[in-house]
């Protein structure tokens, strides 16, 4: 399950899907997503036009970015598929969660509520266990993600998790240190579109 690329090709984002979500947080969901399709990264996501999660999606296709859905056939309704973007139906959670990593070579998570935890923790399980080396980055504004980070140290204090296991994410502040910090890891990006001439 390791890269098959040194280039950044694609990131997966995990977010929450409320539209009630922080102002703040949506906005920030959608200059992420534009700041992908800046930087010719394909954006993969859970499929729903809701919550940051549309908003990171619409953002990207507002720039012109390529964005590929995959949501479970149950979830097309409730998270109002964004039908826009290209989009993979799947028959459950497992398949939406094995393609979308699959379809990915690194993670981005950005605020979001038990889904988005389950995500993640099965993320970073398949990282201890050396299943993959893809990078993973937080966006944690406020501190949002501090309360998980201080978890998985009680399990590095209480000797139930190796303390490498500490350096298998990248905490950043600001959106503007997303795409940074994924490229800080070992991958490069595509050339930008004003290198090669914008996509038909």
């Amino acid at each position: 399950m390791g890269r098959k690329s040194q280039r950044l090709e694609s990131t997966c984002v995990f977010c929450g899907s409320s539209d009630d979500a922080d102002p703040e947080f949506l906005a920030a969901a959608s200059e992420l997503g534009r700041q992908l399709a800046e930087a010719r990264i394909r954006l993969v996501y859970g499929g729903g036009g809701v919550g940051l999660m549309g908003a990171v999606a619409r953002g990207a296709h507002a720039a012109h970015g390529e964005v590929l859905g995959i949501i479970p056939t149950f979830l097309v309704a409730q998270e109002r598929a964004l039908e826009v973007v290209e989009h993979i139906i799947v028959d459950n959670m497992h398949e939406r969660k094995m393609l979308m990593f699959l379809r990915s070579d690194s993670f981005v998570v950005l605020p979001g509520g038990i889904g988005t935890l389950e995500e993640v923790v099965e993320l970073l399980s398949w990282r201890r266990l050396e299943l993959h080396a893809k990078p993973v980055v937080f966006y944690n504004p406020r501190g949002f993600w501090d309360p998980l980070f201080k978890l998985f140290q009680h399990t590095v204090d209480e000797n139930l998790t190796p303390a490498e296991f500490m350096d298998a994410w990248v905490s950043v502040d600001t959106v503007d240190e997303i795409v940074p910090a994924l490229l800080g890891q070992g991958l490069e990006p595509f050339p930008s579109e004003a290198a090669v001439g914008r996509r038909g």
